[in-house]
């Protein structure tokens, strides 16, 4: 015999059709706890006589439940709330901009081994030299130019991440009293080391495809600067709004620094996504500085970042690595060139974008009713929407247990009124994206 349903047939008041306003008052319920995980739902035919509405539009509502993984069918027995409530303890971070996990344990445990068989043993008896060994340095300049930059192994700088690599590069061209000139809304590890530096940072207006270059024109005008100007940019996938510059963008933005005699700061951690769009360093040369890393290619474990110099800066990067040392993990060094040489790289990085899609085309689904921005080979989407909506979407996702990037860390200007909301895709399992988004969806109802 099966149990009756706990839940009382209602309409939600809002909703443009009576199967809306059924998936969202069951949504509503479910998301709140006045369901809980494995209560069954009313059967279709029961409702719809409840509820005076036809079957088809009980099938209809309950078909969007099941796709926003709220609800699950069980062939014979009915339908089933599927959530696991996100109250307590429990949390879903959508606040971490990571890639989804695809390196399997076979596939380091073969890694590790072949290399075994190979790996130089000075790499590990020895320090490194200041920019990091001439073999690796050979190697991810190798890695580089499958990004359409070339790169000799002498201008190229490791490091032990992207974000030391950008420390590196704030450094080298910023001095103490130097700007830094950046998107309006931006990468939040930009503008905390920026600020913890002390450096003086500026937004500069967006649009859709990054750095407006008018506006970037008229802020260089206006900048009075004791030391050097930089200009730091993401060309290709922009965090958080997932943009991407055409060629015409890139060349305008190129000219416009040069002829301002700014330095440019190039972040091309997700440059793989689209390696045939050409890199600011090498429109540029003589004055750009390209920030890599593998954390976001192929797996945060890979600690390597990377600093691509002109050469007017490679004596001052050399003398500043001697007092500080940044040099990566020569065992993370090895791992690549290995993956290098037998295409293990390009498999993963197939995979990170499949995995990236289907990530991307499932957000879209569950919240692309809004104004949601989204790239398929993106780890991220992006929701525009004011300041004081973001920060109460913020608090109320996490009172539900899911956590989002804080809209004030991605904007250079803390008092602007235009913000939005980061939510990172890569992190959680499958099942917990699911819930998770489903979670959200129901918060903004009625706010944006």
């Amino acid at each position: 015999m099966l149990l009756p349903s706990p839940w009382v047939p209602h309409l939600a008041s809002t909703g443009a059709s009576v199967a809306e306003r059924l998936s969202l008052a069951l949504a509503g319920d479910i998301i709140e706890g006045r369901l809980a995980g494995g209560d069954r739902l009313p059967a279709h035919r029961h409702l719809a006589k409840t509820l005076q509405i036809g079957l088809g539009t009980v099938t209809k509502a309950y078909a969007v439940l099941e796709r926003r993984g709220l609800t699950r069918s069980v062939k014979g027995r009915g339908t089933f709330v599927a959530i696991l409530q996100a109250h307590g303890s429990r949390q879903i971070d959508l606040s971490a901009n990571a890639p989804p996990a695809v390196l399997g344990a076979r596939l380091l445990a073969r890694t590790l081994t072949g290399i075994a068989r190979k790996i130089d043993a000075d790499h590990f008896n020895l320090y490194a030299p200041p920019g990091g060994h001439l073999e690796h340095r050979r190697v991810l300049a190798r890695w580089l130019g499958t990004l359409g930059l070339g790169v000799e192994p002498s201008q190229l700088v490791l490091t032990s991440g992207a974000r030391q690599a950008l420390a590196l590069a704030f450094d080298l061209v910023c001095g103490r009293h130097g700007v830094i000139l950046t998107e309006r809304i931006t990468y939040p590890g930009a503008i905390a080391l920026a600020r913890r530096k002390g450096y003086r940072i500026q937004g500069v207006e967006i649009d859709s495809e990054g750095m407006v270059p008018q506006a970037l024109a008229a802020a260089l005008a206006g900048i009075n600067a004791i030391e050097g100007t930089a200009v730091y940019l993401t060309p290709t996938l922009h965090n958080p709004t997932t943009a991407t510059m055409g060629v015409a963008r890139r060349q305008a933005i190129a000219q416009i620094c040069r002829q301002a005699g700014a330095w440019i700061i190039e972040d091309g951690v997700y440059a793989a996504s689209s390696p045939e769009l050409p890199q600011l360093a090498t429109l540029a040369p003589e004055i750009a500085l390209h920030v890599n890393g593998l954390s976001k290619s192929l797996g945060p474990g890979l600690q390597i970042g990377m600093l691509a110099l002109p050469p007017s800066l490679c004596d001052a990067a050399q003398d500043f690595l001697r007092e500080l040392p940044m040099a990566p993990s020569a065992l993370s060094c090895a791992v690549v060139d290995d993956w290098l040489a037998t295409g293990v790289i390009a498999s993963i990085q197939q995979d990170l974008r499949h995995e990236a899609q289907r990530r991307s085309q499932l957000a879209a689904s569950l919240l692309g009713t809004r104004s949601l921005v989204w790239h398929p080979d993106a780890y991220n989407a992006w929701l525009p929407m004011k300041r004081d909506v973001a920060d109460g979407v913020v608090s109320a996702a996490m009172d539900k247990g899911v956590k989002l990037t804080p809209p004030q860390s991605t904007m250079v200007r803390p008092g602007d009124s235009a913000s939005g909301l980061r939510i990172c895709l890569g992190g959680p399992s499958w099942e917990e994206l699911n819930e998770s988004l489903a979670i959200l969806a129901t918060v903004l109802e009625g706010r944006v």
